[in-house]
């Protein structure tokens, strides 16, 4: 059981998904208004401070919440029981408002109106297809590494998230409370509402297969996985 109340926690993982989503789509509007139109050049903005960001927050408010940010996450968490069932409706919660909220404030950071629909289209089984791996891909690394590496999930998921931006054709949001947040962001970052459902049953599907795996994988994993994301100390 954790040391900190669930207050705390709920405080933890509200703050980290509102600066992660700030990172993301306010690196977004950086990136697409100094990169004169390239728009590689504005995703490899968006994917550097975003992998960067993702690991500072992670090793801020790992030792107190585990550090999920992601729903995805915590339901994968919750079936290793790494946390407990009756908190996950709390931790959900906290990363769907924080996120909005985070969204939010990189809108009023860049001077734009505090929300706006976002008009950019993500869809398509590709763009599915694209969610899945990522989404699996993300819970494997934090299995894999927490089993004899936790110290190192941190910077794992940070990089793993920076590749995935790239080998994706969704930009890898890999995050439902992150993907709902960038369809009031009707900036770079940005996806359709109407996408959204479909890309948060891909990632749902990707986390819960790669946790059953890794289940049979390193089977005494339960062992290690709460507080899965970082382990600092005891």
């Amino acid at each position: 059981m954790s040391q900190f109340s669930l207050i705390k926690r709920f405080v933890a993982e509200f703050l980290g998904t509102l600066l992660l989503v700030a990172a993301v789509i306010g690196s977004g509007i950086m990136g697409e208004r100094l990169s004169g139109g390239n728009v590689a050049i504005a995703l490899l903005a968006n994917t550097i401070a975003t992998g960067a960001a993702l690991v500072a927050l992670i090793l801020t408010f790992g030792p107190i919440s585990g550090a999920h940010f992601n729903p995805a996450v915590t339901l994968g968490d919750a079936m290793e029981h790494g946390i407990a069932w009756r908190e996950v409706p709390a931790y959900i919660v906290a990363q769907c408002f924080g996120g909005v909220t985070g969204a939010i404030t990189a809108h009023l950071m860049f001077a734009l109106p505090w929300y706006a629909f976002s008009l950019h289209t993500r869809r398509g089984s590709a763009q599915w297809f694209s969610e899945f791996v990522a989404t699996f891909g993300l819970l494997s690394v934090i299995w894999g590494c927490s089993r004899l590496r936790s110290t190192l999930v941190p910077f794992a998921v940070g990089c793993y998230i920076t590749a995935a931006y790239w080998f994706t054709a969704s930009t890898s949001f890999a995050n439902p409370a992150v993907t709902l947040a960038r369809s009031i962001s009707d900036t770079f970052a940005g996806i359709r509402p109407s996408d959204v459902p479909f890309f948060i049953v891909a990632q749902l599907i990707g986390a819960f297969a790669a946790t059953v795996l890794f289940r049979w994988l390193v089977p005494n994993l339960s062992i290690y996985a709460k507080d899965v994301l970082v382990k600092q100390s005891d």
